[in-house]
């Protein structure tokens, strides 16, 4: 197959967030501080933990990488969003669109890939203690983040030039603040069969095959939890997983909502609300969640507060 652009449109129309002239500055505001909050939260996340050596370790080096995906995936829709809502220029040119949307997919098997890794960590620390160190020693940690890093950007990759190669006379108008991959399928004018079997096959499998991971290991914890005599231990060890486990709900819940949802059940708004959950609102409480519930966090950050 020759990859190249066989559209004939040059520019897409983002219909943004909303068609009330009246919530754009409201809508503004909101964004924009939330999103500052992203960068800000996660940002000093990075700092903390790379500045203090105590807590170099694989769960600390994960979360690292989970501050920096939740920081790159808000940077490649928000931007555009908030630019959509200071001004009546909506137009995406082609090549911006395919840029937006290889990034978008990248960040969110990502998050997806990582949040596994990040149950798997759990599960060795608390149902192999013994065997913790030897199991996810340094050269095991950096392989698992090289190998969900080179997937997401060959998954990213594939669905890309998948898109690129369709020819999109229908319309130029995305129903959505950003090019959504669901959204460009259903503009093109010719057959998109490949395209849905890449989604089905592959994309499934990125997003199913990480959430099983996450489901039996947080069903071995459990168990294993369950186990303990001391309530007071008991309650202690669920404590070191349960920020995890409140991100994956938060990340997961809308995921579900958003592609698992019955299509009698679709509106724009309802869709528009969802993508805001997971491209805004959960990547900026993110930290906060690791930082409110988490003691070794809380301490490292009032260490680095005190240095500046």
């Amino acid at each position: 197959m020759e990859w190249r652009n066989q559209t004939g449109v040059l520019e897409f129309l983002l219909l943004g967030f909303t068609e009330h002239k009246e919530l754009r500055g409201l809508l503004f505001i909101v964004f924009l501080a939330m999103y500052m909050l992203n960068l800000i939260g996660n940002g000093t996340m990075i700092l903390v933990i790379a500045g203090n050596s105590q807590i170099h370790t694989p769960m600390y080096f994960f979360l690292c990488n989970l501050s920096f995906v939740d920081m790159c995936s808000s940077s490649v829709t928000v931007p555009k969003l908030l630019s959509s809502l200071i001004s009546d220029s909506k137009t995406i040119s082609f090549s911006d669109c395919i840029a937006q949307l290889y990034f978008f997919m990248v960040f969110g098997s990502s998050e997806c890939m990582l949040l596994s890794i990040m149950a798997y960590d759990r599960y060795v620390a608390i149902c192999n203690p013994l065997h913790y160190i030897t199991i996810m020693n340094k050269k095991v940690c950096l392989s698992m983040s090289v190998a969900f890093w080179i997937t997401s950007f060959l998954h990213a990759l594939l669905h890309t030039l998948l898109v690129y190669q369709l020819s999109f006379c229908k319309s130029s108008e995305i129903q959505h603040f950003f090019c959504d991959l669901t959204q460009m399928l259903q503009l093109s004018c010719t057959d998109t069969s490949i395209n849905e079997l890449a989604v089905f096959t592959e994309g499934s499998l990125l997003t199913v095959l990480p959430f099983l991971i996450i489901l039996i290991s947080y069903i071995c914890i459990i168990t294993t939890i369950l186990k303990i005599k001391s309530t007071g231990v008991r309650w202690k060890t669920f404590s070191t997983c349960s920020s995890h486990l409140t991100v994956v709900t938060l990340f997961y819940g809308t995921v579900i909502f958003t592609y698992l949802r019955p299509s009698s059940s679709y509106s724009l708004t309802k869709d528009r609300i969802t993508s805001v959950m997971y491209n805004v609102l959960s990547p900026m409480l993110n930290p906060f969640i690791y930082s409110l519930r988490n003691r070794d966090v809380k301490m490292s950050l009032n260490k680095f507060l005190q240095r500046k």
